[in-house]
């Protein structure tokens, strides 16, 4: 499979052919946003103008032909909580939340569910069968942890989710090429992974180059899934396309992973 470029209205989004219900993976591209944050920044408290984001969502959300909202997000802390999603907990992106999580899931239609990313790893979910979604969060702590098995566990206890069933999209996000680290990084990814870690690490003079996107699809292949997509795209690369965390210094805006069941005859709860 593959991903692919979306433009609707000005709004630039990227899609995997893997996973047949809407869903998006944004880019920088479309937004009324300025400066460090151009255009389309959909990070909340990072020093943007509220207004530009609330914009930016609308934009988005119009794209998508969703409501803003529809949409839920988590306070994400580099973990691996997840959260059972139902409609008491949309209609606060524009609020602050108190909810820690790092990883969301749902078998309710009409509901947004979404993550932020900056280099981390945005991974979304979707059983065609038991009709569940999730969005997952990976940076390389919690990729350790294995925080996409223990949500295909969440998925199956919660929902009779079959794993095999399940197809993921890993997308855009720090590749190989340029996430360098000390032997921090390597040291968990061989404690989670044994001898399947020599996959992901590649070791140059003093230091290591991390395949985060290998990791996850190496977990999510152990926890039975067999539909796994990848963007071949790197943020930190792609810099005008995405933003990079590691890129600016910390200096940037965000963008998001969402997915979605539409159900054009009523909202579930």
């Amino acid at each position: 499979m593959s991903f692919i470029e979306n433009e609707v209205n000005g709004v630039v989004f990227m899609t995997s052919q893997s996973i047949e219900t809407t869903h998006a993976f944004t880019t920088r591209y479309g937004g009324i946003s300025s400066g460090i944050y151009q255009s389309l920044n959909l990070a909340h408290r990072v020093g943007d103008d509220p207004e530009s984001v609330k914009e930016n969502y609308i934009r988005l959300c119009s794209a998508l032909e969703i409501s803003t909202t529809d949409i839920v997000c988590s306070n994400q802390v580099h973990g691996i909580n997840i959260r059972v999603i139902t409609r008491k907990d949309c209609g606060y992106i524009f609020t602050r939340t108190d909810n820690q999580a790092d990883a969301v899931i749902t078998q309710s239609s009409n509901i947004a569910l979404m993550v932020f990313a900056a280099d981390c790893v945005p991974i979304l979910l979707y059983d065609p069968v038991k009709k569940a979604i999730g969005a997952v969060h990976a940076g390389w702590r919690s990729t350790a942890a294995d925080i996409t098995g223990a949500v295909v566990q969440k998925m199956k206890s919660e929902f009779g989710c079959s794993p095999s069933d399940i197809k993921a999209a890993i997308g855009p996000c720090i590749s190989c090429c340029c996430f360098e680290t000390d032997t921090d990084v390597p040291n968990a990814l061989t404690s989670a992974l044994g001898d399947d870690a020599d996959k992901c690490i590649t070791r140059r003079d003093e230091k290591y180059l991390i395949d985060l996107k290998e990791a996850n699809r190496i977990m999510l292949l152990k926890s039975g899934l067999v539909d796994i997509d990848i963007s071949d795209e790197c943020t930190s690369c792609s810099n005008m396309k995405y933003w990079s965390h590691r890129k600016t210094g910390g200096q940037r805006g965000s963008q998001v992973a969402l997915i979605v069941i539409k159900d054009t005859k009523g909202t579930s709860s």
